[in-house]
């Protein structure tokens, strides 16, 4: 079993009677996820192991090529129990193992080319995972549609505004602030404004722009719920997005929905304070010009930024 991080001839799984053993040889996966899941032992773990690995939240690879690597595993588990190498019989082997893949968490063109047509899904979960991709709100699909996160560390969030007033209305227009940090950060979702009129679902894409170049680096088609308190709602993109520091960039939502709380007292500077370490992280605010649906430094939509030092 060469190649694979930590796997001995015995396997994986002996070492989870050494948890701190265990702990580094899958930390180790983490950081060197594509190659780990390449190496020519891969195919070679046993199911447990295989668990272990796609119950992290912090491997660094895209869900489809994860996918792919599981497939691979599938056939030759099936070829070690002496069954025929089809769709019916990789999903048998991999048992609990392919709830733990994040379908949602692909885009529908790498889901439609790729698990969509593997005959290893059923039609059921085909169809609900296209509603989840496709429709607002989105539908309950049996897979976790967490984000992996190759990041350390804990989820850090800054706010602009300093109080919340109604009413906030959505003509197609974008909500767009420009920003930029003091030191390299990853931004994981924005905190958002809903409805002033109770319980509302809302269809939002959310970006995250170059300001430069206008190239986006990151962006969701998704949708949020709200429970009319002028609260902020959670609205996360796929993969974390890599802010380089003293950058400009256009932080952009584009709502639909009935009329929202709004922020207004904005803030040009936030800093962030690690409660453990003491490290600063400062985001500089400044207007995006165009037209941005009224969002300014002072007042407006994108209220939250989450992210990850």
């Amino acid at each position: 079993m060469r190649g694979f991080p930590c796997v001995t001839e015995s396997g994986l799984a002996r070492l989870f009677d050494e948890p701190q053993l265990a702990s580094l040889c899958l930390e180790n996966i983490d950081k060197n996820t594509s190659d780990a899941l390449n190496a020519e032992g891969f195919t070679d773990i046993d199911l447990d192991t295989l668990v272990a690995v796609l119950e992290r939240d912090t491997l660094g690879i895209r869900e489809v090529r994860l996918f792919n690597a599981v497939v691979r595993w599938s056939e030759a588990e099936c070829q070690r129990q002496q069954l025929q190498v089809i769709p019916e019989n990789k999903r048998k082997v991999l048992g609990k193992a392919l709830s733990l893949i994040r379908f949602p968490l692909m885009t529908i063109e790498e889901f439609a080319a790729g698990p969509a047509q593997s005959g290893i899904l059923t039609d059921r979960e085909v169809v609900s995972l296209f509603l989840h991709f496709t429709v607002n709100p989105k539908p309950r699909v049996e897979f976790i549609d967490r984000p992996r996160c190759c990041l350390r560390g804990k989820e850090c969030s800054i706010s602009r505004f300093q109080q919340v007033e109604s009413r906030w209305g959505y003509s197609g227009t974008s909500d767009r602030i420009r920003f930029s940090v003091n030191k390299r950060i990853f931004v994981v979702g924005f905190g958002l404004y809903g409805s002033i009129h109770g319980p509302t679902d809302y269809q939002v894409n959310i970006q995250i722009i170059h300001t430069d170049s206008n190239t986006v680096l990151g962006q969701n088609d998704t949708g949020f719920s709200c429970d009319g308190s002028s609260n902020t709602f959670r609205v996360m993109f796929k993969e974390p997005v890599e802010i380089l520091p003293n950058v400009n960039y256009t932080a952009c939502a584009t709502l639909k929905g009935p009329d929202s709380h709004y922020g207004t007292k904005g803030l040009r500077k936030v800093i962030h304070e690690s409660p453990t370490t003491g490290a600063k992280t400062c985001f500089t605010f400044c207007y995006a010009a165009g037209n941005n649906n009224g969002t300014s430094v002072e007042d407006g939509q994108i209220p939250e930024i989450i992210f990850y030092t």
